[in-house]
């Protein structure tokens, strides 16, 4: 059996991961971009809707249709290849979920420990 990257997983993802900074909804403001990345070819992809609007969490719809192994007949999504993992971009630099946490929370302390004034 072949093993994929499915919708379920990147919401379990996001239970998993909630107020670690490695959501969108938490480090956007620190200037991370939902992405997904085809470690196979080493390319990034931006999150996407399928309309090809740019989405501000991870959303699968919108990826390339050689990553795409199964959707429905609304165009939702269900399976990508297991090569694609969610991940940001910030300058032009890709982040795990992991990556972009750990320099989340790493901005957090160096901010708390500023000086205020």
């Amino acid at each position: 059996m072949t093993k994929v990257f499915t919708k379920e997983e990147l919401e379990q993802q996001h239970t998993a991961l909630h107020v670690t900074g490695a959501l969108s909804d938490e480090n956007r403001e620190h200037g991370f971009l939902p992405v997904f990345l085809d470690t196979e070819r080493g390319e990034v992809h931006p999150s996407c809707y399928a309309n090809g609007q740019p989405a501000t969490i991870h959303i699968l719809d919108g990826l390339p249709k050689h990553l795409v192994l199964s959707d429905d007949a609304s165009a939702v999504v269900k399976k990508v290849k297991a090569s694609v993992i969610a991940g940001f971009l910030r300058d032009n630099i890709f982040y795990t979920r992991e990556e972009a946490a750990a320099a989340f929370q790493c901005e957090l302390r160096d901010n708390r420990a500023l000086p205020a004034g």
